[in-house]
């Protein structure tokens, strides 16, 4: 990402921030009328004791100078969490990672033998393991009968992102289709700002907005996290109504991997349990 995209990336994202943020949030009067949603940056730049001018400047994306301080004031007065303040740094002082020592271009990551044991053990959580691209390269059974058996996918389209997007399997498997995206797009949006330099993500998000219309919109509202928990809601076509809690893990090593895990409710576990054990001898596809 060059320094014009990144700063560029860095404004959009502090205006969807001051546009979420109400008045009264920020603890400001309310009498007067206005116009748009959220603050003004006249009172953002308030809050944060800077110079409205400065602050126009830095969300306007332009090549001003700016410290780790003065963002602290910022990030407080936007109320960001803590992800979202470490996006914003990312962008703002160009502290992502180089990406020299993984391009992502390359094969698929190797999953290592205990990597593969330690999801194949999760018998009936619903695992996948990505990379910092999102991109799928490995999950268990019980992830194939959930979803679809990401084998029959070619590796160059197994991104989880796309496949939320394109898939109609997604689509009708989620009661809460915008919730189940919103927080791949939050994960997807942490690694955006980590890997600043990187010019395959400016690519990759052009392209989304290009194929699907409504991506473009939930891109520029979503929020930020590194490792969101997500309560989900399924309606499996065999199994019925189905509840997990997505929790994700960080796989450290040189791949930068990410480990999704799935974990059903007792009542969800049991008819996973019977929906495996009846279809053991189909393909997880044909659960559909």
């Amino acid at each position: 990402m060059n320094s014009q995209t990144r700063l560029q990336a860095l404004s959009v994202f502090l205006k969807a921030q001051r546009a979420k943020l109400s008045p009264e949030a920020a603890g400001l009067p309310t009498g007067m009328r206005r116009r748009t949603p959220g603050l003004r940056r006249e009172e953002v730049a308030q809050l944060a004791g800077v110079s409205t001018t400065w602050y126009t400047w830095l969300e306007q994306g332009r090549d001003i100078k700016v410290s780790s301080s003065v963002l602290d004031c910022v990030a407080a007065a936007l109320q960001l969490t803590a992800d979202e303040r470490k996006y914003v740094f990312s962008l703002a002082l160009d502290t992502g990672q180089s990406t020299l020592s993984y391009p992502t271009r390359q094969a698929a990551p190797l999953m290592t033998p205990s990597l593969e044991k330690i999801i194949t053990e999760l018998r009936y959580c619903p695992a996948i393991i990505s990379d910092r691209t999102c991109r799928i390269v490995g999950w268990n059974v019980a992830a194939a009968y959930v979803f679809l058996d990401f084998e029959l996918i070619p590796w160059e389209e197994r991104n989880m992102i796309s496949l939320l997007f394109s898939r109609r399997e997604f689509k009708r498997l989620a009661v809460n289709w915008e919730h189940f995206a919103n927080g791949y797009l939050a994960m997807f949006r942490s690694y955006y700002g980590q890997y600043v330099e990187d010019e395959w993500y400016e690519q990759f998000l052009e392209e989304m907005k290009q194929r699907h219309p409504a991506f473009e919109q939930m891109w520029e509202q979503s929020r930020v996290s590194y490792a969101p928990d997500v309560h989900l809601e399924f309606r499996h076509a065999r199994a019925g109504k189905m509840v997990f809690e997505l929790t994700s893990l960080q796989v450290y090593g040189e791949h930068d991997l990410r480990c999704s895990i799935y974990t059903p409710d007792a009542r969800t576990e049991e008819k996973l349990q019977k929906l495996m054990n009846d279809q053991g001898n189909m393909s997880a596809d044909e659960t559909f």
